[in-house]
């Protein structure tokens, strides 16, 4: 039990290293495509070789997991809107005020999302927890890089990383026991929401910001890696 509550610290500790990252280190934007790209093999790793195995595996009706993706898409996409309504008013401040408001409230969102997820996959089973706390801990590592602007850099994003943690360890716990003891029903429904969330992660996030610069075609090749080194650990550590 112990090492489960360990194993929950991961992505949190991950992201407090990510903001420290940031203050010393800010990479070109070429570079952070190649991490994007690297980071969304990852994620999409996790999902292929544990989270939709692990749906099969536990066999809850078709209907409830069909819903629950469809509900977990289009709170994406209303986030979505959200996050671009309020990225449109920061615009209207000047720019020694400006913030970008709309990417840090969603991000807040987004890693409150993706612990309560990191919880349900430890109430499933500590090894689909592992997994998932693993490949989110891919994209919380160089989160903080993400939010690096003229006006948040430094001690500020090591700041607001630090938040960061404290919100995806906070909903990792929640959903740890709210959903333990859980009926099967329950867990599936929640992972198949979270399937929903980190499809979006990976494909309005991570590579449309990644595709946002100038590609060279070997940026393709740090996607397959990132797939193919995160299944070589869930190869060999099984």
């Amino acid at each position: 039990m112990n090492n489960i509550y360990l194993t929950m610290l991961i992505p949190a500790v991950v992201s407090v290293l990510g903001g420290l990252l940031a203050v010393f280190w800010n990479p070109s934007h070429h570079m952070r495509s190649l991490i994007q790209h690297f980071a969304a093999g990852v994620v999409l790793a996790a999902l292929a070789v544990e989270v939709l195995p692990e749906l099969g595996r536990e066999h809850a009706p078709g209907w409830v997991l069909i819903g629950s993706f469809a509900f977990g898409g289009l709170v994406m996409y209303a986030m979505k809107l959200w996050s671009i309504r309020m990225e449109l008013a920061a615009k209207t401040l000047s720019k020694s005020e400006q913030w970008n408001y709309g990417l840090i409230l969603a991000t807040f969102m987004d890693v409150s999302v993706d612990g309560f997820i990191i919880g349900a996959g430890f109430a499933a089973g500590a090894n689909t927890g592992l997994v998932l706390a693993l490949g989110l801990s891919v994209e919380l590592l160089f989160l903080g890089l993400s939010l690096v602007s003229e006006t948040v850099k430094g001690w500020r994003v090591a700041v607001i990383t630090s938040l960061l943690a404290f919100v995806v360890l906070a909903g990792t716990f929640m959903g740890y026991f709210l959903l333990k003891g859980a009926s099967v029903s329950s867990i599936s429904a929640i992972l198949a929401f979270g399937v929903a969330a980190l499809l979006y992660l990976v494909t309005d996030e991570l590579l449309i910001e990644a595709h946002e610069v100038e590609e060279k075609p070997s940026s393709t090749l740090w996607l397959f890696s990132g797939f193919l080194v995160f299944w070589s650990i869930q190869l060999f550590s099984a």
